[in-house]
């Protein structure tokens, strides 16, 4: 018996939560239902409360307080799902590590296929893509699909369409990801940048079983904004270009005019078509110049070396990385 324990892989389950109070207690117990019927693994629970305002806390430690497998750490403000993220992998003890939403919207019941797979060794990670996007406001369906078009072209980062934070990975992929300690984390595209054999389980889309999302669309934009900006430099050549191009119009059109006044002697005239062309120069000028702010900021950012989250509490003091 002991040497069965000794060879017992361990799972540990990485959830970042953020006002979970409602989805919590049904998460738990569903994945405790899943961990059931995968005796043959040791199941470890790292949930990370990213400064939730509600009762996210208290519940944790309920949970935490009942069954030992239960490690949670709890953030000193709301520093985001991907520095939740960050701090699950790298307290995350287990031969194999999954990320999962609270909300059950990445089905539990997935584990002990997505295990299976990881065993036959022939993939290193085994990540989860929706095939339908049913119950999402059609604006924000199209808008995704365009991202996902957009970043797979322009970076070198491979991210399917649909794809989910959710997966189960080998220790070997955890340790390349905690690696990568950058500041501004994407992790979609981090997954796809550092390569690894991975296997896409499809499934049908599930609506969160409690709560409400804390994505805006407006969120959404903004975080596929900065994964564009962190995985690809084609806006930095889109603003070079099209200086360029704007500089060699610029240079035939006043060709133009010199021929026209030197050969009929008519006078440059229509101020409102001058004022209009003047506009829409300056308003590249300033988008160019927005592109190579965003590229600016995030090395700004970057050179503070400002740590990705700061934990004000948690059960297990001597095993947390507090300040990662």
């Amino acid at each position: 018996m002991k040497g069965i324990e000794i060879n017992m892989k361990k799972i540990s389950l990485v959830v970042p939560c953020y006002n979970e109070e409602e989805a919590l207690p049904l998460f738990y117990q569903e994945v405790d239902r899943v961990s059931n019927l995968m005796k043959e693994y040791e199941i470890e629970f790292v949930f990370i409360d990213d400064g939730s305002k509600d009762k996210t806390c208290e519940i944790l430690e309920e949970l935490a307080s009942k069954d030992d497998r239960v490690m949670y750490l709890s953030f000193s403000r709301n520093f985001g799902k991907e520095a939740a993220m960050y701090a699950g992998f790298v307290n995350a003890g287990g031969d194999y590590v999954a990320v999962m939403d609270a909300d059950l919207q990445d089905p539990p019941s997935l584990l002990p296929e997505m295990a299976a797979y990881l065993e036959s060794d022939e993939y290193d990670s085994v990540a989860t893509r929706r095939i339908n996007r049913e119950g999402e406001p059609k604006i924000r369906s199209i808008f995704a699909r365009i991202f996902y078009k957009i970043i797979n072209k322009i970076s070198d980062s491979d991210i399917v369409d649909g794809a989910r934070d959710y997966r189960l990975m080998k220790r070997e992929m955890i340790d390349a990801i905690v690696e990568m300690g950058e500041y501004n984390r994407f992790s979609k595209g981090i997954f796809g940048w550092i390569g690894f054999r991975t296997k896409w389980l499809p499934f049908q889309n599930i609506e969160r079983v409690a709560g409400d999302t804390k994505w805006s669309f407006w969120k959404l934009f903004k975080y596929s904004i900065a994964g564009i900006v962190n995985f690809s430099q084609v806006p930095l050549s889109i603003a070079s270009w099209s200086g360029i191009l704007f500089t060699g119009v610029a240079l035939i059109l006043i060709l133009l005019i010199c021929i026209r006044k030197v050969i009929f002697g008519d006078p440059v005239a229509g101020w409102p078509s001058m004022a209009c062309i003047v506009m829409f120069i300056g308003g590249i000028q300033l988008f160019c110049m927005g592109i190579m702010g965003q590229y600016l900021s995030k090395m700004y950012l970057e050179t503070k070396r400002r740590p990705h989250y700061i934990v004000r509490k948690t059960n297990k003091e001597e095993q947390v990385r507090k300040v990662g």
